[in-house]
C-alpha cells in the first residue's frame, strides 16, 4: 500500500501542496482590516470576461459620475486596471487589500476602475497569469468596439475614455503589467481603440536571485494604505 498523501509546500496554512498535486486554498482567511465604505460615492459589481477559464472582473464606477461640469458637457472617466499581487499563488479582486485599494482609486482619482482575477499557480502554470491579462484587456476591448451588440452599460462610451487606460499592478501584479508592456506596449493600436497611456509597478515582484529594491521594502503585511499616500501618485 502507497502512503498517504503529505503536505510538501506550506504557505501560511493558506495554500498547500500534497505530494500527489493536490492543491487546497482556504476558503476561511481572516483579514486584519474592514472593508472601506466610501459613503456610497463609489458603485461595484461583478462580470466574467472570459468564460472559457471562468475568469470574472469587478468594475468600480464614482457614483456621481453622471454629473455634468458647468460647461454642459459630460465629463468622460479614464479607466484603471488593476492587477492584484500574491506571489501568482494567491489573491483575488474580492480581497479586502484588493477591493479597498480600488474603491479608493475609483472615489479619488475619479476613474472607472476594473480588477480582473487571473489562473493562480501551482494549479495554472506561468504565463498563464499573464495570457488571462491580456484576455482582460481583449475584453475591455470589446467593449469598446461594442462587438455582437453586447456591451457593459457601466462603460458607456459617451461616460468613459477608452483612450485614456492605466494599467496599475501590484506585487506579482507589477510583473504581470510589466509584460503587458513588453507585449502591448504604450500606445499600441493592438487594443484599439483602447489605449493605453501608461503602467505603474506598485513594489512589483520578479523574482530572481539577486532581490530588487522594491522586495527588499515593506513586506505585505506592511503594505497599507499610509504607504500608499507616501510613496504613490497617479495624475489622471
Amino acid at each position: 500500500m502507497g502512503s498517504f498523501p503529505h503536505i510538501v509546500e506550506d504557505c501560511l496554512g493558506v495554500l498547500q501542496v500534497l505530494s500527489d498535486g493536490t492543491v487546497f486554498r482556504s476558503k476561511t482567511i481572516q483579514f486584519n482590516m474592514p472593508v472601506i465604505h466610501h459613503q456610497n460615492s463609489v458603485d461595484f459589481k461583478d462580470a466574467m470576461f472570459d468564460k472559457t477559464h471562468n475568469l470574472h472582473l469587478r468594475i468600480y464606477k464614482p457614483a456621481s459620475a453622471s454629473n455634468f461640469p458647468s460647461n454642459g458637457r459630460p465629463h468622460k472617466l479614464p479607466i484603471v486596471v488593476f492587477i492584484h499581487g500574491g506571489g501568482f499563488c494567491l489573491g483575488s479582486r474580492t480581497w479586502p487589500t484588493c477591493h479597498n485599494s480600488c474603491l479608493r482609486f475609483a472615489a479619488e482619482l475619479n476613474a472607472v476602475v476594473i480588477a480582473p482575477d487571473y489562473r493562480l499557480a501551482p494549479e495554472h502554470r506561468l504565463p498563464a497569469a499573464m495570457d488571462d491579462a491580456v484576455s482582460a484587456m481583449r475584453w475591455l476591448q470589446s467593449q469598446a468596439l461594442r462587438e455582437n451588440g453586447v456591451s457593459d452599460a457601466w462603460l458607456n462610451c459617451g461616460e468613459v475614455r477608452f483612450d485614456q487606460v492605466f494599467v496599475l499592478g501590484d506585487s506579482s501584479g507589477g510583473n504581470i503589467a510589466h509584460h503587458l508592456a513588453v507585449r502591448l506596449g504604450a500606445g499600441s493600436t493592438e487594443l484599439a481603440p483602447v489605449r493605453v497611456r501608461g503602467y505603474v509597478l506598485l513594489a512589483p515582484f520578479f523574482g530572481g536571485v539577486v532581490r530588487t529594491r522594491s522586495e527588499s521594502g515593506p513586506s505585505e503585511a506592511l503594505l497599507n494604505l499610509d504607504i500608499l499616500d507616501r510613496y504613490f501618485v497617479m495624475v489622471p
